[in-house]
């Protein structure tokens, strides 16, 4: 909201010139005010791009002194608890008044006027003044003549800007102006500013949210995945059973195991957006607790470090996890690998793709192998359908021994 001068608020002075006296009284008017508008120009600039608010406030005072051509000039916020305005940023002044003195915030201050009343204010003979009291900062530092203009926003008034100087002169209407301009820009980025940090708040919370779920949900797999394994122990009489209950088991694991990716990177084990994991620990962890039931086979892992989304990484884990155990089960027969053999699994990304690897150097593919819907294995019907989720291509390439399984996941642009 733009403050308009408000004639009140103007010390009169019947006799004094019609242009104020300045240190660079020699140039025309017109240069001046010029040089006041490039000045404001720039400035709007900082206040678009700026994200400190301290650094913000800081920069408006220099630009500001420079542009009036005064000695001095401070932001104040205004602090409702105390009534009270806090010097928060400004030039000329001590050392000792930067972040620590205050004004009064009342009426009978200049700069307590322009902010109850939302009028700016220039007094040219502060000592002669009658409509206020000088404060005492002011006064200890010889400040002779102040204009003051209100800083707000749609939030309300967050303080008053001020220029001051020690030398005889004349603060114009015109110059309330350029403060006023100042003053808009500072509003706008500092209501700007405070609603970045509401958002970004509102989004820790719902990332914090988000990773608790996947705690609790990983947990509640955890738990369904023990009671698949009690219930395959005791259906030792029942191997196929048994073998259904335990395939079912590492399928409950594998999407525990994204949900505890999507937990631990979430708390300070990654970066990312949240509801992305690094594809690379994850089917690092999928594979270890693979190797980790079957200790006679060995089980490698070479997954590039690549951020996907937990719908992506579900199906491809549940896929990696298909392939593994089907490799485990049929790659190594012990009649004819007895010392068994190593599975590897790869996952690199490429333009334009995401290729997902599942080797082994055994018996390879038998003649009759299908996977999808034709297929006679659970397994590799699930596959199928993992696949068709992810919108990929699985193909076997042909390899000079054992058998090959190429996942070609499309990534979008």
């Amino acid at each position: 909201m733009t403050a308009k001068p408000d004639l009140t608020a103007v010390e009169p002075s019947p006799s004094a010139p019609p242009e104020p006296a300045r240190p660079d009284a020699g140039h025309p008017d017109l240069d001046y005010r010029l040089r006041q508008q490039i000045i404001l120009s720039e400035f709007g600039v900082e206040a678009l791009r700026g994200t400190d608010v301290d650094h913000l406030l800081q920069r408006a005072a220099e630009l500001c002194a420079e542009g009036m051509g005064a000695e001095f000039c401070k932001a104040l916020e205004y602090r409702p608890g105390a009534d009270t305005l806090l010097v928060r940023a400004g030039v000329g002044w001590g050392p000792d008044v930067i972040g620590k003195a205050r004004v009064g915030a009342d009426l009978a201050s200049p700069a307590g006027f322009a902010l109850k009343t939302g009028r700016p204010v220039i007094s040219n003979h502060l000592a002669d003044e009658t409509r206020f009291r000088t404060p005492q900062l002011m006064a200890e530092h010889g400040i002779r003549r102040a204009i003051n203009v209100l800083i707000e926003n749609r939030e309300g008034a967050f303080g008053v800007l001020e220029v001051d100087d020690t030398r005889e002169g004349m603060f114009a209407e015109a110059d309330i102006a350029f403060m006023q301009g100042f003053a808009n820009l500072l509003g706008g980025a500092i209501e700007r500013q405070r609603t970045e940090s509401l958002l970004r708040a509102a989004l820790a919370r719902q990332d914090l949210l988000a990773r608790e779920m996947s705690h609790r949900v990983k947990n509640s797999l955890a738990i369904v995945a023990s009671l698949l394994a009690l219930q395959a122990r005791a259906a030792e009489a029942e191997p196929a059973v048994q073998a259904a209950l335990t395939d079912a088991r590492s399928r409950v694991e594998a999407i525990a195991g994204v949900h505890d990716q999507l937990w631990r990177q979430g708390d300070g084990e990654g970066e990312g957006v949240p509801g992305e994991l690094d594809l690379a620990p994850f089917l690092e962890k999928l594979v270890a607790n693979l190797a980790g039931g079957r200790p006679d086979q060995r089980i490698a892992c070479a997954a590039a470090p690549y951020r996907i989304s937990a719908d992506r990484a579900i199906p491809i884990g549940l896929l990696v996890n298909e392939l593994v155990t089907n490799a485990l089960k049929y790659a190594y027969p012990p009649d004819t690998h007895p010392e068994g053999g190593e599975i590897r699994v790869r996952a690199e990304p490429r333009p334009g793709s995401l290729v997902v690897e599942v080797a082994d150097d055994g018996v390879g593919l038998p003649p009759d192998f299908e996977i999808g819907r034709a297929s006679k294995s659970l397994g590799m019907r699930v596959v199928g359908s993992l696949t068709r989720q992810l919108g990929g291509q699985l193909t076997t390439p042909e390899t000079p021994r054992g058998a090959c399984f190429r996942l070609e996941v499309p990534l979008g642009t």
